[in-house]
């Protein structure tokens, strides 16, 4: 026995060398694609409705804010059912439950009419879809690449440690275009939780629909990643389904779409009117300069240089904040670095104020640990932090006209703004996972409009919807919460967590892995 489990460590080693460094395909002969055409576009339904809005505003992008997860949902079907000629859709995550198989339905269905469906998703989250992917790719109008994929498909962690440099960056970028002609980017993945379709935790998030010249920009960015050494067809990296791959999948996906719990998705979808708003010039658009950054895909094999890296190109565009940064984050670890930048900005009179999750809300425990390391020296600066509260979910996510308004359990909106004119949007955490690892795509919105409902927000309903954290005349921490009636509620501790929760934050932040956060 003694021998046994001495041998134990070799065997493990022996299992994440050989299962874990298994070469990847090769990259050669693979289909060469690219986006619709401008000239293909305008030819479209969708690219139609939308040259008379983008003529009468020239040299500007067309921007309308998707807070409502329901709209956010509807959205993606209507230009899925809308597209003629092609959709190009990248992701993060996409789970296989009620949202992922409707939208896949969408995709399907959208192939089936002749449209070019091109789908490039992270392969860290797509566990146990590897069939349904293969599937999919078989049809003739659709195909699907997988970024940094793992060449072991059943032992998967062993292939992240065998092959961790290149397996622990991720594309965390997320985009939606039809026809060349609308896309929808944002915070958002697809899944459930994004959507408010599970009674477990659901995400505050905020994606923006965009029409006009930021559309190429997001079009062009996809056949970067698209065409990437990162990027493998699935034909490559999945076993070959069965010969009736096509009927086992068009089955399924007819009994997600009749399924019971499908049926308020197929509520949201008839009662959106959004594309025949369009159409017909009522829905209802920010016009504003628009710049799309993001990540160069190198960045998925670390060769990326730092000019092309999104974090310093939105540095250049942003310039030196004057007065004031309203941001939101969920996963906020500013690290030392971050630290000081903040702090710098606050002596030289710039007012921030800064949310993100309450360790009672947040899904990564370790991330928390990496940001309440910096609370202290952000208060003492002067900054305003906020920590969104976990709450009971809303019934109906309608009521919640604004990203922060409603009652989801966990914040996920990526968002700031700043001086009151300038507005991100997009996938981009301020964290080093973001910065150095990760690949990330957003807006940056030259529009006062939206920069400041972000800024009212914080005037208005972030007070109430989250823990205020302040220091005490010792220096130590304590949380306020407000409440409708009544004085405010003082925690020393961190509000709704228990002793062993808060423990385990306190190890974790003393330990050297903010670099993975």
């Amino acid at each position: 026995m003694k021998a046994i489990v001495l041998r134990l460590p070799l065997m493990l080693l022996y299992s994440v060398l050989v299962i874990g460094c298994g070469s990847l395909p090769s990259q050669e002969g693979r289909t060469m694609s690219a986006a619709l055409s401008t000239s293909g576009a305008a030819e479209t339904r969708l690219g139609q409705a939308a040259a008379p809005l983008t003529a009468a505003h020239p040299g500007v992008t067309g921007i309308h804010p998707l807070p409502n997860p329901h709209d956010a949902f509807a959205a993606r079907i209507l230009l899925a059912r809308n597209a003629e000629r092609t959709l190009d859709v990248q992701y993060y995550i996409w789970h296989n439950d009620i949202t992922g198989n409707l939208l896949v339905g969408a995709l399907y269905q959208a192939a089936e009419r002749g449209v070019r469906v091109r789908l490039l998703l992270d392969d860290t989250n797509t566990v146990g879809l590897d069939h349904p992917l293969a599937a999919l790719n078989e049809h003739p109008r659709i195909e699907v690449r997988l970024f940094n994929p793992f060449t072991t498909r059943r032992f998967r962690l062993l292939g992240f440690i065998g092959d961790f440099s290149r397996s622990n960056r991720r594309m965390h970028n997320k985009s939606f275009t039809a026809d060349n002609s609308a896309t929808i980017i944002g915070g958002r993945n697809i899944g459930d939780e994004y959507f408010a379709a599970t009674n477990e935790v659901q995400f505050t998030d905020l994606d923006v629909l965009g029409i006009g010249p930021v559309v190429q920009d997001v079009s062009r960015d996809f056949d970067r990643y698209w065409d990437s050494q990162s990027s493998y067809p699935v034909e490559r990296v999945l076993p070959k389904p069965g010969p009736d791959a096509g009927e086992r999948l068009e089955a399924g996906l007819e009994a997600a779409w009749q399924a019971p719990d499908a049926q308020q998705y197929q509520e949201a979808v008839a009662s959106s009117k959004l594309v025949s708003d369009l159409q017909e010039h009522r829905l209802e658009f920010v016009w504003a300069p628009t710049r799309m950054v993001s990540d160069d895909p190198s960045k998925g094999l670390g060769f990326a240089y730092h000019e092309d890296l999104l974090s310093t190109r939105l540095i250049k565009a942003l310039g030196q904040p004057q007065s004031r940064i309203r941001l939101v984050s969920p996963y906020f670890v500013p690290t030392d670095v971050g630290t000081r930048m903040f702090t710098d900005l606050a002596q030289q009179g710039v007012d921030i104020e800064i949310l993100t999750n309450a360790l009672e809300a947040t899904d990564v425990a370790a991330v928390h640990a990496g940001y309440a390391k910096h609370r202290q020296a952000l208060l003492e600066a002067g900054i305003r932090l906020y920590e969104l509260k976990r709450r009971p979910q809303e019934r109906n996510p309608r009521k919640r006209a604004l990203p922060f308004s409603g009652s989801d359990s966990s914040l996920h909106a990526k968002t700031f703004s700043v001086d009151g004119n300038r507005i991100f949007v997009g996938s981009y955490n301020f964290d080093p996972r973001s910065a150095k690892l990760n690949t990330e795509l957003g807006f940056l919105i030259e529009s006062p409009e939206l920069a400041q409902r972000l800024d009212r927000l914080f005037e208005t309903l972030v007070p109430m919807a989250a823990y205020e954290v302040r220091l005490d005349d010792n220096g130590d921490l304590y949380w306020l919460e407000r409440r409708d009636e009544g004085e405010p509620v003082r925690y020393d501790t961190e509000p709704n967590t228990s002793v062993f929760r808060r423990a385990g934050v306190s190890v974790l932040s003393v330990l050297p892995i903010d670099w993975m956060l």
